[in-house]
């Protein structure tokens, strides 16, 4: 067991310990920042020392019903953190929603009702625990202090933190040269986050990488109030399904955590070789050794789809358990070869003789005729497993296999 000193200027000076230099290790594992970090180490070095767990804070506001794994990011971290026996807050931000988060945006964000912000928390939670352990998670609402300040506890609070250091923010300043509006609620946003770690008297705070000013903003208000300062801790942003953006449910390239186990598991598949090492890195629970080491196996010729076939294993697992992850797989496997999964949606439409484009647009399987004659003339196409060239198709009464892609089926009756 080695044995060192945490650094003299940190909170207090502990041994450190290879358990506490295990704890750094995971702390750090795929993060963008860790700051500051010597802070962090002597902070990790008194826990272990007295006992006494660590207060690790996440707060997300509610702005959507559903999560997609772009945010299990940090949810992965926290629980990683969980496991080495620190506490971990789960916050809801009921009461920031209503005033909207103008991280990395270049327009006002309009804030969200109440009836919205209680609608989406109903299943943030619920979705959360597919990730944390539930028995060892706090779960909290920022409207508990927020709501109790008043106008007078938020004058006195806005009073802590000046325009000049707010216009530090690269967001407002762009926006400022541009001459784009801020409205004087958005500087709200990141004082309320702040005084969420000064409620919480948390030691550590997650986000992603466009959260950094606002983590920022709570150490300099926990010292405003007396408090030891948080450290903060941020994740990358997941690109997502198109390997570009970030994952974004508004862009389309997402994975929702409640997405059916066959749906996961073709998405994660349709993933670049590339990217995949990236998804390893931040969704995957195996240790940093056995990645490198897949990594190495396919880069001297094996399969990349073998790797990733572990990983959508893996993530599917996670959110809808082994049996499920198992037939997803071979639900894939049968849909290449051009096989029809046992169960697909039935569709009953009226109007025989029906031409091709309607059909696939009143069966769901294309958004439009326009767009369903571009699958056809693309030879995206197949009735009764055969392949559709001909856009002015009519189908007779009668029960059809139909299939988009590889991945859409419907089993359509005309009548």
């Amino acid at each position: 067991m080695s044995l060192t000193s945490a650094p003299a200027d940190g909170p207090a000076r502990h041994l450190v310990t290879d358990r506490v230099l295990h704890a750094l290790a995971v702390s750090k594992r795929g993060c963008d920042e860790l700051l500051p970090e010597a802070d962090w180490l002597a902070k990790l070095a008194r826990s272990e020392a007295t006992g006494v767990p660590l207060r690790i804070k996440l707060g997300l506001d509610p702005t959507a019903p559903d999560l997609h794994l772009g945010h299990t990011v940090v949810l992965n971290k926290l629980r990683q953190l969980q496991d080495l026996g620190h506490t971990v807050i789960f916050l809801v931000g009921d009461f920031t929603s209503m005033i909207g988060d103008p991280s990395g945006r270049n327009t006002t964000r309009p804030p969200l009702t109440r009836e919205q912000i209680e609608a989406n928390a109903q299943t943030y939670y619920a979705q959360a625990s597919l990730v944390l352990d539930p028995a060892r998670t706090e779960i909290r609402y920022n409207s508990e202090w927020s709501d109790p300040l008043g106008a007078r506890g938020m004058i006195q609070l806005a009073s802590r933190y000046t325009v000049a250091r707010m216009m530090e923010r690269n967001d407002f300043s762009e926006r400022f040269k541009a001459g784009t509006p801020i409205s004087v609620h958005e500087f709200l946003y990141p004082l309320m986050q702040g005084y969420d770690s000064v409620a919480l008297k948390s030691d550590l705070e997650l986000g992603g990488t466009d959260q950094k000013f606002n983590l920022l903003v709570g150490r300099a208000l926990q010292s405003e109030y007396g408090q030891e300062p948080q450290c903060i801790l941020t994740m990358p942003l997941l690109e997502g399904l198109d390997g570009v953006e970030k994952m974004s449910k508004s862009k389309g390239n997402f994975i929702a955590i409640t997405d059916a186990p066959n749906d996961m598991f073709a998405k994660l598949l349709s993933i670049s070789d590339t990217m995949m090492w990236r998804y390893f890195t931040l969704l995957s629970f195996r240790g940093e050794a056995e990645i490198a080491a897949l990594k190495r196996e396919t880069e001297t010729g094996r399969n990349p789809k073998q790797a990733k076939v572990l990983l959508a294993t893996e993530i599917t697992a996670r959110f809808h358990g082994a049996a499920a992850a198992v037939a997803a797989e071979a639900d894939f496997d049968l849909r290449a070869r051009g096989g029809v999964p046992d169960q697909i949606d039935a569709v009953s439409l009226s109007g025989a003789p029906l031409g091709i484009g309607a059909l696939l647009k009143q069966a769901g399987l294309a958004p439009s005729t326009g767009e369903a004659h571009r699958l056809v003339d693309g030879h995206g196409v197949r009735v009764d497993g055969g392949v559709v060239g001909d856009r002015s198709l009519k189908l007779g009464a009668g029960t059809y296999v139909v299939q988009v892609g590889k991945r859409k089926f419907a089993r359509v009756t005309l009548e």
